[in-house]
């Protein structure tokens, strides 16, 4: 069964908009748990935007399912995981002026680096993915630098869904929503892109995950291909989460992942 991964950020970015305690993360990952959630995914930044290091200690006393740390691969960082020992770290590159992280790490550049941290992170006894765009030598890269696993970026191949360019559609793939039977593009080049990456990513004994940019519109075709085994998803669950509620929204996401083929 394929795993949903939760990202609560953005339930952080809304506690910390005016500076009190509430939304807060904790309960939102009690209730992404109980509507199907396997893991509880986090970021904590360098400069605390919205997770801070008391969420992450609280959540890892209290989530029943795993956490995803997403993180930059600082010293800082590599010392906060190795103390706390997540389930999972996911290494990510991070800037300061980005609203949220904007594309893959550059494992090619920076394997020296990314291989010493990979090494501490997994002799601390956490799994260790690299969050990359589907380029084949940023995958080959993550495998020589040791790492479990690599988390896909498709927020290029979700901005084109979005966009609905006519020269990326393929065909039209039914899915009910609403109660009612519509079209839902299948986008050519960047679901291409995404697939041989995964297929790539498997070949080479890498687990495969994917993320960002995720709905349950443009998450269709990618759950299509069966080498991806996780997803993690946030911002779009949180957003549909203020019409619907969390756990509906959390559950609606789940459903979609645990019955795919």
């Amino acid at each position: 069964m394929r795993r949903l991964g939760v990202n609560i950020d953005h339930v952080a970015t809304l506690r910390q908009a005016r500076g009190g305690i509430s939304p807060e993360p904790v309960v939102a990952a009690g209730i992404a748990e109980l509507n199907g959630a396997d893991q509880i995914t986090v970021h904590l930044r360098e400069d605390r935007r919205h997770i801070q290091d008391r969420d992450l200690e609280i959540l890892v006393k209290t989530v029943q399912t795993r956490i995803n740390l997403e993180m930059a691969a600082t010293e800082e960082m590599i010392g906060i995981a190795s103390r706390l020992r997540p389930h999972t770290v996911t290494l990510v590159p991070e800037k300061r002026q980005e609203l949220t992280t904007e594309g893959g790490l550059n494992v090619l550049g920076q394997r020296e680096a990314l291989h010493k941290a990979v090494s501490r992170l997994r002799d601390a006894g956490m799994v260790v993915s690299l969050f990359i765009d589907p380029d084949l030598s940023q995958l080959r890269a993550a495998k020589h630098v040791g790492a479990d696993a690599v988390e896909i970026h498709t927020g290029t191949y979700c901005e084109a869904f979005q966009a609905g360019n006519s020269a990326e559609v393929l065909r039209n793939v039914p899915v009910l929503r609403d109660g009612v039977l519509r079209n839902v593009p299948v986008l050519r080049g960047e679901l291409e892109k995404i697939r041989v990456a995964a297929a790539h990513g498997r070949n080479i004994g890498l687990k495969v995950y994917a993320g960002h940019g995720l709905d349950v519109r443009n998450i269709v075709p990618i759950l299509t291909l069966p080498e991806i085994e996780e997803f993690n998803i946030g911002h779009s669950i949180i957003a549909r989460a203020v019409f619907i509620g969390l756990g509906p929204a959390v559950k609606e996401m789940a459903d979609l992942i645990h019955v795919a083929p």
